[in-house]
């Protein structure tokens, strides 16, 4: 019994360590700040390389179609972004430790760091993309990915001591996610969601939607992060996709086109804050006409975020089956049709999670944005409660 007290102790007490340990760290960050210096640097991460293989298809490998997609999502953002450095963790079939890629992200204190990798199951049933950033693995199919990833580690010399005595094996050690704190989730969360947006309506792969789980490749980043599942090689469908030249630019340029989207979105606030700091500030500049909080400033309470589960030429009873066990359905009668959603979330992560939740039930299922009783663009409605 007393062995048994000792141990659970030691144990309590190693996961205290660890805790403090992520704390200090974060607090002590070395990042960029993208919301007030603008994105600017960008680390692309191939998942595997080398040695590691990850996973591995009928006909492929994941660590060679990461590092192709990759270098082509590189192209793209060095011909069409010239205030952007770019930095890859391996432009090479070379293995990388996980700990090394997050050094390498934070001593270039980049503004984003994009992880690329291809999904596996062990049936050939599924298949579509996914797109994850730090936090609670919500079902065991998250976690179950979160430790296929992870366990690269165990291509490294002494992981054990290197990753805090975490066994990519053992679903406890996952325990040290729920106990952390992403400074960056918010933004992680956005990027993300235009990630799978882009997968959805440019390339017209399935939506798997954004997830939340323990990855140690993103576990010290000091910086928006995410790690994209682009497609099963499990799946012969979506591996031949994947292999081709044809599959794998359309992928990229999915990434890319929603790089653009968040660059322009971190860029514009960062634009105004400027403005803002810059300017002389005098009595005049602060009466109410003048002030930023009035006049046709924000109203930052009027801003909510939904999610669309329904859209209708013709009214739908909200007792109707296509609603049932679902409470709290509102209608909006806009653009000549009838929108039904759920949800009212100040909290653009909040609504995410609830999104995603709902996709179960409701494929199609996404965010709206409502300023007032007005339906307005998502990527604005983030950008006016950030400022």
């Amino acid at each position: 019994m007393d062995f048994v007290f000792k141990s659970t102790f030691l144990r309590a007490f190693t996961l205290t360590g660890v805790v403090l340990f992520i704390f200090c760290f974060n607090y002590c960050a070395i990042g960029q700040t993208p919301e007030v210096n603008g994105i600017h640097k960008v680390i692309i991460d191939p998942g595997h390389g080398g040695s590691d293989p990850g996973t591995i298809g009928s006909h492929t490998y994941e660590k060679n179609i990461a590092l192709s997609i990759a270098l082509k999502l590189g192209e793209n953002i060095k011909n069409n972004f010239n205030d952007v450095d770019l930095t890859f963790t391996r432009k090479e079939d070379r293995f990388v430790p996980l700990d090394e890629r997050t050094k390498i992200a934070n001593a270039i204190k980049a503004d984003l760091f994009i992880s690329i990798h291809c999904n596996a199951n062990p049936s050939k049933g599924p298949y579509g993309t996914e797109t994850y950033v730090l936090g609670l693995h919500k079902s065991e199919d998250n976690l179950d990915v979160a430790m296929r990833e992870n366990a690269v580690i165990t291509y490294e010399d002494d992981y054990s001591s290197k990753y805090e005595g975490y066994d990519p094996k053992s679903t406890e050690s996952f325990i040290i996610f729920s106990l952390m704190q992403n400074a960056h989730l918010d933004q992680s969360l956005i990027f993300a969601n235009s990630v799978q947006t882009e997968f959805r309506e440019q390339t017209k792969r399935f939506d798997r939607g954004v997830k939340q789980a323990g990855f140690l490749v993103l576990w010290k980043t000091s910086m928006p992060s995410v790690l994209i599942e682009t497609g099963f090689l499990s799946n012969t469908k979506e591996e031949a996709y994947l292999a081709t030249n044809e599959g794998q630019d359309r992928i990229a340029e999915a990434i890319f086109k929603a790089f653009s989207d968040y660059k322009k979105t971190i860029d514009n606030r960062n634009s105004f804050v400027t403005k803002v700091l810059k300017s002389d500030v005098n009595e005049d500049s602060l009466a109410p006409e003048k002030n930023l909080s009035s006049g046709n400033e924000i109203e930052k309470s009027n801003i909510i975020f939904k999610v669309q589960i329904k859209s209708s030429k013709k009214k739908i009873p909200l007792t109707s089956k296509s609603f049932k066990n679902f409470k709290e359905i509102d209608e909006i009668a806009a653009d000549g049709s009838f929108k039904y959603t759920i949800g009212n979330k100040k909290s653009y992560s909040d609504i995410v999670v609830l999104c995603q939740q709902l996709k179960k039930k409701f494929p199609d299922a996404f965010i709206i944005a409502l300023k007032g009783h007005k339906i307005i663009p998502v990527e604005l409605a983030i950008k006016e409660l950030s400022i």
